[in-house]
């Protein structure tokens, strides 16, 4: 059975390694006539078609791996055909990337706008797509009754208590995991100067987590922070902020690594990997939570398949370790990406492009959830034999 299934799998990744090289060759003949350049573009849009059907959906795959995959979803996207359908085709885990942050979820003191969110979350339901919702408390998009209010502390703290107790409650038992505080460490390992710090003090932090937990007591809750994925001045104050909480009795259940990074400045897998260990050793659950690999455009084959290295390697890393158990892109195709807003000069960053056709790092991810379903298959049989 097992030969079976690797002669299976080799004989699919030699045509995606045979496709890769058939593209490096034509890559190099750069005086084509650009009517033949058209249909070798068709042409091989077409073998990356027939490939695709020759390999499970990466949900199917990582759901055989017990592990999440998924992505960051705008609303408005999901009334695109394309968007829709390669969504709950390939992802079991989604993250509502706008919808339930606290400017557009709370428009003012005594308004809410759940409309996106119901959306996002009816259709995740409809498909068996679990959901992790974006974010309580954080310090950007924040609506001007926040950001311009003018109230005592005590004010403060039952804005931010029925903020979180609505909106969490609203969602109780349908949500499966809260990024509940985002990125309240500065760089320097402090803790961020920001609205909530200003006018409730540190004990905000502690305090989100206590009442997210009261309004759903099933679901988990993460801390969330980019930059904190290997070892340094900023994880480590992470990692002891998590640590102080735990030891207080606050109710937190996991740290999401964003991983938002370039092809230029990759993570180091080792960093990453014992970063990871110490936080699960504290008993936390870890969740790559908004991964993207940014490159210079208009982007080079080189840099794809850089891109895809590094896409493989962090899965790796996660896929090893007990405790992480989802790998959550921010978005999946290019043609919706923040990136080239926010990085002048730079996209690309996805596993799918602009044509939601997939990338190198499509087949790289798919590659590794198979070689990882695979060994644990061999080693199952090795236990019987």
């Amino acid at each position: 059975m097992l030969l079976r299934k690797n002669i299976i799998y080799g004989a699919i990744f030699g045509v995606i390694i045979g496709f890769a090289a058939g593209f490096l060759i034509r890559g190099v003949l750069v005086k084509m006539e650009l009517k033949d350049a058209h249909r070798q573009i068709s042409d091989l849009q077409k073998q990356i078609a027939m490939i695709k059907t020759a390999i499970p959906p990466l949900r199917s795959l990582a759901e055989r791996c017990d592990i999440y995959i998924g992505a960051a979803v705008e609303r408005s996207l999901l009334d695109i055909s394309n968007y829709a359908y390669t969504l709950k085709q390939e992802f079991n885990i989604l993250t509502t990337e706008n919808a339930l942050k606290f400017g557009p979820v709370h428009p003012s003191p005594d308004a809410y706008s759940f409309d996106d969110a119901d959306y996002i979350i009816d259709f995740a339901e409809s498909h068996g797509i679990r959901v992790r919702g974006h974010t309580l408390v954080w310090h950007q998009q924040l609506p001007n009754w926040i950001m311009q209010g003018k109230y005592t502390r005590e004010e403060w703290i039952n804005i931010l208590r029925k903020h979180i107790v609505t909106v969490v409650g609203r969602y109780k038992g349908r949500i499966y995991a809260w990024d509940v505080v985002n990125e309240a460490v500065s760089d320097d390992g402090t803790l961020r100067d920001n609205v909530w710090m200003r006018n409730i003090g540190p004990e905000y932090i502690e305090l989100a987590f206590r009442w997210a937990h009261e309004a759903d007591p099933q679901a988990l809750l993460f801390y969330n922070d980019y930059g904190a994925e290997g070892l340094g001045v900023k994880s480590d104050a992470v990692y002891n902020l998590i640590k102080w909480l735990l030891e207080k009795g606050v109710p937190i259940h996991g740290v999401g690594l964003q991983m938002h990074v370039s092809v230029e400045n990759p993570p180091n897998t080792q960093e990453v990997a014992a970063n990871i260990k110490r936080l699960s050793d504290l008993g936390l659950v870890i969740h790559v939570t908004e991964m993207d690999v940014r490159v210079k455009t208009p982007p080079r084959w080189e840099d794809l398949v850089r891109q895809a290295e590094i896409y493989r390697e962090i899965l790796k890393v996660c896929l090893s370790a007990e405790n992480c158990k989802a790998f959550v892109m921010w978005g999946f195709t290019d043609k919706y990406s923040w990136i080239p807003s926010y990085f002048s000069g730079y996209g690309a960053a996805l596993i799918f492009d602009e044509s939601f056709m997939p990338k190198p790092a499509y087949y790289y991810i798919a590659k590794v959830l198979i070689e990882h379903l695979t060994l644990a298959s061999y080693d199952q049989e090795l236990k019987f034999q």
